[in-house]
């Protein structure tokens, strides 16, 4: 089925005059005409830089334009939490700035009214229809080096940057980190609840699986509705056997509570992953405990848009090491890893430092396009000619690496560095604490105060000893120093669709600045009660 929807797009992309080498951006909901469009581009030999569904309009268009994308590829709508949301028409306006794109393909989702611009404008099942059930399109011959996809990842500065990834190198990390990390069978039901927009789905949604042969599941939808077991409602029904979502997910399922776990048949699982983000002791073992009902190995795996897959992770699929909660244990084979100071020397056992990558790896980007110069200031500018991958790590006595988050997410209190991820993983081992986001604020004194926004878990209520109690708990894990100026107590963070923390909000309110674009927000309510909460909260502090 899919090998012949591919071959009918990819005939459709070649008569709208698609050719070796173009771009398609593809602006497309979680629905299975995702991963058909991205195997049907490849298939002619195009690039395709897929823009996550949640983008606004502006956000499209910057990529569009940085990419010269030729066709455009969207849907009249998508479904969100019971409601459509208007794709096409984010799209129409994001295409008012976009002059590169000639042809628009809409695939029918909702069935919701759309314009269509005439010579511009086609849909996706009338052009599929014509075309006949059985045609091959011969796979267009390509170099190893040439370039499959341009993924746009948020640098620390100025505008995203295009990470192109090739063909060759990249299928092989693709298949090969999916065979050592999960080494799934063809048996197997894989769920990567990542979205395709984002790297984790392109290589564990789309490419490593049907490399290896295994059957993915894929699911429109959010966590929590319409109920907040919709997850384990879904692993029961279908029979999914490894599960691979991120740490913000399982802290969100924390506070939801284990009832609505406990109420679904989970045994068809046999393996657990975590990706994104570092994962905090406590959320780990509450997976292990709750959903792996502690027979379940976690692979814990750390990588990045520029690294094509896996780079750090447990692998069952060579040899299980024993884990540690929080760990992401050792580099995969060919990864050279380790960690250095400022001054680009391996730091003592137990020292933080910067992750490093020492040698080239199958699946490492090729380049940013259009600016190798950034590519090589970003990534190698500031080791020489080792990778720099801006994030913060350690390594322990028994050689595991611990991730502790991006480089550029540490506070500076009177004169001490001070890492936001170890003051949230602080936060968030207390049994009050389902989910924390720590930000800096300016201080006269101090140069940079901390301040926590944290979601309680079920049972717990706002209070003045809470708070107290809270400090305390900072205080005596990480010592005085990491103190916070303030814990404001909230329901929900501002996060993305995709369920990342939007920290530039949480920044924002604390500066008392504008908000900036909020069209990835999944709930603008969020930032309207952070924003009230921190106001009361201020005044409260101001009266003592």
């Amino acid at each position: 089925q899919l090998y012949r929807e591919v071959n009918k797009l990819a005939k459709v992309f070649k008569d709208l005059g698609l050719k070796k080498g173009d771009r398609v951006a593809v602006y497309l909901p979680m629905i299975p005409e995702l991963p058909i469009t991205l195997l049907a581009i490849a298939r002619v030999g195009g690039v395709h830089t897929v823009v996550f569904s949640g983008f606004s309009a502006e956000a499209l268009a910057d990529r569009i334009n940085d990419s010269g994308a030729k066709i455009l590829v969207t849907a009249d709508g998508a479904y969100r939490r019971g409601k459509t949301v208007a794709l096409k028409d984010t799209a129409d306006r994001a295409l008012q700035t976009a002059p590169s794109v000639q042809k628009v393909v809409v695939v029918k989702r909702t069935g919701q009214t759309v314009p269509m611009k005439e010579g511009r404008d086609v849909w996706y099942d009338e052009a599929i229809a014509k075309v006949d059930r059985n045609v091959y399109v011969p796979p267009e011959p390509m170099e190893a080096t040439d370039p499959l996809f341009i993924l746009y990842t948020s640098g620390t500065t100025g505008k995203p940057k295009g990470v192109q990834h090739g063909i060759g190198g990249y299928l092989v990390w693709a298949y090969w980190t999916l065979k050592w990390g999960f080494n799934p069978n063809e048996e197997d039901i894989w769920w990567c609840t990542a979205d395709i927009g984002w790297i984790t789905g392109h290589t564990y949604n789309v490419y490593a699986p049907l490399a290896a042969g295994v059957t993915s599941f894929i699911f429109e939808g959010t966590p929590d509705y319409p109920a907040q077991d919709r997850w384990w409602e879904l692993i029961e029904k279908h029979g999914v056997t490894i599960l691979y979502t991120t740490p913000t997910a399982i802290r969100m399922f924390m506070k939801f509570g284990e009832q609505w776990v406990t109420k679904h048949d989970l045994s068809t699982l046999r393996l657990l992953g975590t990706v994104g983000e570092p994962i905090n002791p406590e959320a780990w073992r509450w997976y292990y405990r709750v959903i792996g009902k502690e027979k379940l190995p976690i692979i814990d795996t750390w990588w990045q848009t520029e690294t094509g897959g896996f780079m750090i992770a447990p692998l069952p699929g060579l040899e299980l090491v024993p884990l540690k909660p929080g760990s992401a244990t050792n580099p995969l084979p060919s990864v050279h890893a380790d960690v250095y100071d400022e001054k680009g020397q391996p730091t003592p056992t137990g020292t933080k430092g910067f992750l490093v990558v020492k040698t080239p790896w199958p699946g490492m980007l090729e380049t940013i396009w259009k600016d190798p110069e950034r590519y090589k200031q970003t990534y190698f500018g500031r080791f020489g000619n080792i990778y720099y991958t801006g994030d913060y790590a350690v390594k322990d006595p028994d050689g595991y690496f611990w991730l502790l988050g991006r480089a550029d997410e540490v506070l500076k209190v009177a004169g001490h560095r001070i890492g936001t991820v170890e003051l949230e993983s602080a936060l968030v081992s207390h049994p009050a604490v389902s989910e924390a986001a720590v930000m800096g604020k300016e201080d006269a004194l101090k140069g940079e105060v901390p301040v926590a926004f944290v979601v309680l878990r079920g049972g717990f209520h706002p209070s003045e000893e809470l708070r107290a109690d809270l400090i305390k708990h900072i205080r005596s894990t990480i010592g005085p120093i990491a103190t916070p100026d303030a814990i404001v107590i909230v329901n929900k963070l501002p996060k993305t669709r995709s369920g990342k923390i939007m920290r530039r909000l949480l920044k924002a309110v604390l500066a008392g600045v504008p908000l900036g674009d909020v069209s990835t927000l999944e709930d603008e309510a969020s930032v309207d009660e952070i924003k009230t909460t921190y106001d009361e909260l201020k005044r409260q502090l101001e009266k003592k």
